[in-house]
């Protein structure tokens, strides 16, 4: 029997294996194909901050994830050997309209105020583009641009390596990939396998991304609505000669991300209604158009990937973390929709020390599953 059972080899559950084994926890990790085949796998790693605006609890809870993350990669960098891609590159979003500039001047106020973590200071200025720039093109930030110094970027399939290299150096921990699910129950401890096999477990952490909301929902005692859905996301990798260093540019659902090796990658779409998952079409080819008039070095630049998959996101639009109400040895760790990379560290240790009765993180109440199922028992 597996102390502890993680379903899903994602982001979250690697980082919630990681988590557990380094408490000494023995853990089986389950993913139904290989590391990183579902949204996970993908090709921005943009890290971006919510508005400095308005602060709250949610707001604070990821700004400490996005600086805390810097540190968790340095040590997983060092443990394994192995570069995740990671950078704090910051963000560049251009301003189109007068009244734009104006609201940002406000948040330039904003984040000197709540972009502070001890003696470190994060930025977001207001500043002009410099006519014959292209990143952003002039012409397309009339009214300047804002540049955020806290948005970083990873490059996700490395960082899903580094993740399972580490694994592989803790002997409690077990990966068992192509290991597909035909039902699971809270109750006896119990984890069926397509074939044929059960595995038992004290404990069990549901980090399947998208396919965790159907069993969620075959676990309900009482009638409730669906906890969430998938959302499609299609982007693309370019080749192309932009220096590494440079920042995100953001606009509009638009993600200009360049990485290591002369790669930039382009996205996304968020798609609720679709017939093909895993195809691209032609929204990806509008996406790459826009990039190329946003940053004029990607014209012409080759397209080394096409990529499609499915994001997951709750019913209540909030990341859907911690202890199942109707199971105690049931946890869930899901619904980051595009925020999981840079949270998903901190997310896996508020369940695995919820798990051991030792709290250390006060998580958002939006983000837990008492209240997710809560609300979702009121659609009803």
């Amino acid at each position: 029997m597996s102390e502890v059972l993680i379903v899903g080899g994602g982001i979250m559950g690697l980082w919630a294996a990681l988590t557990a084994g380094r408490a000494g926890i023995a853990t089986c990790l389950v993913e139904r194909k290989s590391i990183g085949a579902g949204a996970s796998g993908g090709l921005l790693g943009a890290l971006m901050p919510h508005m400095p605006d308005r602060w709250n609890a949610k707001k604070q809870f990821q700004f400490d994830a996005l600086v805390s993350l810097e540190d968790e990669i340095a040590e997983l960098q060092e443990t394994t050997g192995l570069s995740t891609g990671y950078r704090r590159c910051g963000r560049v979003m251009p301003l189109g309209k007068q009244h734009l500039r104006e609201i940002a001047l406000g948040h330039e106020q904003d984040a000197a105020q709540h972009w502070v973590a001890g003696e470190r200071r994060f930025h977001w200025h207001i500043g002009d583009v410099d006519a014959g720039c292209d990143w952003p093109a002039a012409e397309a930030a009339p009214f300047g641009i804002v540049h955020d110094t806290l948005a970083a970027r990873v490059a996700p399939r490395r960082l899903l390596r580094a993740l399972e290299a580490a694994l592989t150096r803790l002997p409690h921990i077990r990966v068992e990939q192509g290991a597909e699910i035909a039902s699971l129950d809270p109750r006896r401890g119990r984890l069926s396998l397509a074939d044929g096999r059960a595995v038992s477990f004290g404990h069990c952490i549901l980090a399947a991304g998208v396919e965790s909301f159907g069993l969620i929902d075959r676990l309900a005692l009482s009638a409730q609505a669906p906890s969430g859905n998938a959302v499609k996301g299609q982007a693309a990798l370019l080749g192309a000669d932009v220096d590494p260093a440079m920042p995100i540019i953001f606009t509009d659902g638009l993600y200009i991300v360049p990485h290591e090796d002369g790669h930039v990658a382009v996205g996304s779409t968020s798609e609720n209604r679709f017939d093909e998952p895993f195809s691209t079409d032609a929204q990806l080819d509008a996406l790459i158009r826009r990039a190329e008039a946003l940053a004029p070095a990607l014209r012409g630049a080759q397209v080394i990937e096409r990529w499609a998959g499915m994001r997951p996101r709750a019913t209540g639009r909030e990341p859907m973390v911690g202890r199942h109400p109707d199971y105690d040895n049931l946890s869930v760790l899901t619904g980051g929709f595009k925020v999981s990379f840079g949270i998903a560290h901190v997310l896996a240790r508020v369940v695995v020390d919820e798990m051991l009765g030792q709290p250390t993180i006060d998580l958002p109440e939006s983000f837990t599953c008492a209240q997710h199922i809560a609300a979702l028992r009121q659609l009803v």
